[in-house]
Order: structure tokens, then C-alpha cells, then sequence
């Protein structure tokens, strides 16, 4: 029986934000991590993007801030890996703590120099919740004004991400400036061994949550086009020139991928935009917002970004290069067919990527249905993974042109 919010004992301020923002009945990632960080414990907490992970931390933490009545700032440091992740916190730890007199600032960036000079002073200043990137918080740490002398919660968010990012050494040394009496939260969707290995470093005897999704939503439809290279583009505008889409997210997995792409796209009924790290924070909160109020039909994303995407009713998702692995696979998938909504999910599987798709195939336990190729397109190669890379294999050994697998 799923658990109310009202359940939890939480105080009076706290519930008032919860019902503010429309929260009744607890996911199960919630009704499992609150109890135990409410309790003062470590938990380590295994939780796909979209499983309400953000509030099974920020409520308990938000509530203990609140009952407690020792002075000092800066008592509660949540780590994410992406300036758009932050965002999203922050704006729900706003909604959360409406009724709460519990502050927060967000450190995590905007690319000019106001911005550094605005969270130089939040930081000087002190709030009780910080929210930031691992980069953003160095550098205020190496001006040397930032106190975490009363430190007492630490919240790593999406830690498996932010180690595929290279932020291991980062994320140790702000923990370096932290008191070691504190409570510790660590959130990921795998747990890979460097994820281990973070989670030795960090963790007390932590209670082990998991709530990882390894299957996608059953309301998502999935289907594959096998396709050679060159014909990805005009398959993408085959697909997206349809006049009753409101919502889709183009997956890319580089940034020079979703450049070209977007531009090709250019030319469809929808507007298109791209995201990626190369675009300023100002650009990119300003396609995410015409996204999110449907001025934007078509997102092309890379996957740093995508984390920090939350956005509702997106209907389909096209994975216009085959994710590096199955989890990578249904986190993007999962942006689709939230909230019971049903959704689509598209992949198109190139010759060099059958191979990896077939281990998502594996992961998912099913085969993923491939549908024949539209006639405009042409015919694609034949799905035969394993023995498609032995062919390319013996036609370079015959003298056949080896071509680079820099993008």
C-alpha cells in the first residue's frame, strides 16, 4: 500500500508544500529513502531519472533543516553534474519550502562574470541548502570564503553520471572541505565498481536502496529502423515531418552529431533547436523553456544534457545514434510515457551499431521490433549483428579502406 506524504511526519510547513505542489501519494524511491534519512542515517539509493528521486532527499532534508534550531549557514550541499540538474532542484526546492522559512541558493554557473559575483555573495552570505555543480564549486572554494564549517547533510545526485564525466577528484576534494560528522545521501541509477569506490569514500554504513528500473515503462512503444549512416538524416525528416507532433527529443551522442543534425532539420513543418555544452547557459535555458512551453517541437540533445531535461508529455523519442549502453538506452527512453502516458521510442541501428544495440536488446530481455524502412529512404542493411562487424573486418583485410572511428 503506497504511503501518503501526510504518513511521513513531516511538519506542518513542510506538508503545506507538498500539497502546494500537487504531491499526494509517495513513488517508491520516497516511501523508501525517507524514512531513513529522516532517522539521520546514510543511504545509498539506486533510482532512475523520473522515479521523484529529487524529493525523496529534499523532503526529509528541507524537514530536518526546519526542526532544527542550532544557528550557522551552509548545513546542507547538494552535488549534481549539470547546470540544467541544479536548475531543476532549485526550483523544486523553492516550491517545497514555500511554507518553510528554510533558504537555498544554486551555484552552478552562467558563463559571465555577474553570475560568479551573485553566488560569491549567497555563498558569503550562507544558506542553509547549497545546490551546485562540481566545477562552479571549486572555484568559489579556491577563493577561499565559502564555510562548510556547519556542514551537516551532504547529497550527491546522479553521482554515476557526474563520475562519467571525470568529476571523481572534484566531488573528493569539496568533500575535503566538509566537517566528517555529517549525514550522507548518495543517489545514482548503476553502480558501476568506480561508483563502489565513491560510495566507500563517502558513505557510513549506508542503507542500500534499489529502486533502479532495468526495463523500460511498459506504455513505451519501441521500434528500431536499421539503416546505413547516410540515411539517418532523411529518415529523421521523414519521421519528424509529421504535422501532429507537439513534443519530441532527438538523442545525438556527440556534439558535432546534433549540430549537423539540427541544421538538416532546418527545413521540416516544426521548429527545431539543439542543446549541447558548446551552447552558452543563456542559450540553453532559452530552448529549454520555449521547449517546455511548446514554442519548440523538436529538442536535438546530447546526453550531458539530457540529465538536467525534465520536461512533461513528450511523446516521442528518436535515438538518432545508438546509446553506449543499456542503462544510457532507458534513461533516454524513459523521457517518454511518464505519468501513465503512453510513448514512442525510435532507434536507428547503423551497421557499426548493431552490435551495441544487441546488448541493449539483451538487457531489455526482448528483441526490439525493426520496421521496414519507408520507400523514400531505400533499403537498409540487414540486422545480423556479430557478423556485420566480422564482414567490415574482412573487407579491409581485402584492401578496403579503413575509415576512422573519430567523430
Amino acid at each position: 500500500m503506497t504511503l501518503r506524504f501526510d504518513e511521513f511526519n513531516f511538519e506542518p510547513e513542510v506538508i503545506e508544500g507538498i500539497e502546494a505542489m500537487g504531491f499526494e501519494e509517495a513513488t517508491p524511491i520516497q516511501e523508501k529513502a525517507i524514512p531513513p534519512i529522516s532517522e539521520g542515517k546514510d543511504v545509498l539509493g539506486l533510482a532512475q531519472t523520473g522515479t521523484g528521486k529529487t524529493a525523496a532527499f529534499l523532503l526529509p532534508v528541507v524537514n530536518k533543516l526546519l526542526k532544527d534550531k542550532k544557528s550557522g549557514s551552509n548545513k546542507a550541499l547538494v552535488i549534481v553534474p549539470t547546470r540544467e540538474l541544479a536548475m531543476q532542484i532549485d526550483q523544486q526546492m523553492e516550491g517545497l519550502s514555500y511554507f518553510a522559512s528554510v533558504s537555498s541558493a544554486a551555484v552552478f554557473g552562467g558563463g559571465d562574470a555577474e553570475s560568479f559575483v551573485r553566488e560569491k555573495n549567497a555563498l558569503k552570505r550562507g544558506a542553509e541548502m547549497i545546490i551546485c555543480t562540481p566545477g562552479r564549486m571549486i572555484a568559489h572554494l579556491n577563493q577561499k570564503y565559502v564555510d562548510f564549517s556547519a556542514l551537516e547533510y551532504l547529497i550527491l545526485d546522479e553521482a554515476d553520471r557526474m563520475l562519467d564525466m571525470g568529476f571523481y577528484d572534484d566531488i573528493m576534494r569539496i568533500v575535503s572541505y566538509l566537517p566528517k560528522q555529517r549525514q550522507n545521501l548518495l543517489f545514482a541509477a548503476t553502480m558501476p565498481n568506480k561508483m563502489r569506490k565513491l560510495a566507500g569514500n563517502v558513505l557510513n554504513d549506508p542503507v542500500e536502496i534499489n529502486i533502479a528500473i532495468s526495463k523500460p515503462a511498459e506504455k513505451i512503444l519501441q521500434v528500431a529502423y536499421v539503416v546505413y549512416e547516410n540515411q539517418k538524416k532523411e529518415l529523421a525528416k521523414h519521421i519528424l515531418n509529421n504535422p501532429d507532433l507537439q513534443s519530441v527529443i532527438v538523442f545525438c551522442s556527440t556534439k558535432s552529431s546534433a549540430h549537423d543534425l539540427t541544421k538538416k532539420l532546418k527545413g521540416i513543418d516544426h521548429p527545431v533547436n539543439e542543446i549541447h555544452s558548446d551552447l552558452t547557459q543563456a542559450e540553453r535555458q532559452k530552448t529549454l523553456t520555449a521547449f517546455r512551453n511548446r514554442q519548440l517541437t523538436v529538442l536535438v540533445a546530447t546526453d550531458v544534457i539530457s540529465r538536467g531535461i525534465d520536461v512533461e508529455n513528450i511523446e516521442l523519442i528518436i535515438n538518432y545514434d545508438v546509446p553506449n549502453d543499456g542503462e544510457d538506452y532507458i534513461h533516454r527512453i524513459g523521457r517518454t510515457a511518464r505519468a501513465e502516458r503512453d510513448g514512442v521510442a525510435i532507434t536507428f541501428v547503423s551497421e557499426k551499431d548493431q552490435d551495441k544495440f544487441h546488448q541493449i536488446e539483451k538487457l531489455l530481455g526482448k528483441e526490439v521490433f525493426k520496421s521496414p524502412l519507408p520507400p523514400s529512404i531505400g533499403e537498409g542493411p540487414e540486422y545480423n549483428p556479430g557478423k556485420s562487424s566480422n564482414r567490415r573486418g574482412r573487407s579491409q583485410r581485402k584492401g578496403g579502406r579503413k575509415k576512422s572511428g573519430k567523430r
